[in-house]
């Protein structure tokens, strides 16, 4: 069996900031592949080098794209980010909700109120006092989250 290899501190980094480039065995560009400034492994740079090389040297967008081991979508997508954003825009996003979006505090309020008058009630039951006093659905472990925070902040 093969001995693992010691951690690289770069690819740690760029996985902690999401801008690891998942597969730099894509990118085939001239730069990339000769010079050891350009990293393959920095999402950031592969994306900043593939918009200037069509915005400042004129390349296609079809041969960036394939040169770069990426989708012509993926590319617009950073064009436009760029543009819109500057280098900040380049940085990888984390997907889905940035928090508990269905459970505001008016919600937790409610949940709180419910609970103080019957003390005995689960989180089961509370989802379908949520379903029919606000019309949203929230999972029952999204409600034990939301009380046990709650809680906490107050002590």
């Amino acid at each position: 069996m093969p001995k693992p290899l010691p951690p690289d501190p770069k690819t740690d980094a760029l996985r902690q900031r999401a801008s690891l480039n998942p597969h730099p065995e894509r990118v085939r560009d001239k730069l990339f592949v000769e010079h050891d400034f350009f990293d393959a492994r920095d999402l950031l740079q592969v994306k900043y080098e593939m918009v200037r090389r069509v915005e400042m040297e004129g390349w296609a967008v079809t041969s960036v794209a394939a040169t770069f081991g990426v989708s012509r979508l993926f590319f617009y997508h950073a064009q436009a980010a760029l543009r819109q954003q500057g280098l900040p825009g380049l940085l990888s996003k984390k997907r889905g909700p940035r928090s508990g979006h269905k459970l505001s505090e008016e919600v937790v309020d409610f949940l709180e109120r419910v609970r103080a008058e019957d003390a005995s009630l689960g989180s089961r039951p509370l989802v379908d006092r949520v379903q029919k006093h606000f019309g949203i659905k929230v999972h029952p472990r999204s409600i034990e989250r939301a009380l046990r925070r709650r809680k906490k902040k107050r002590l």
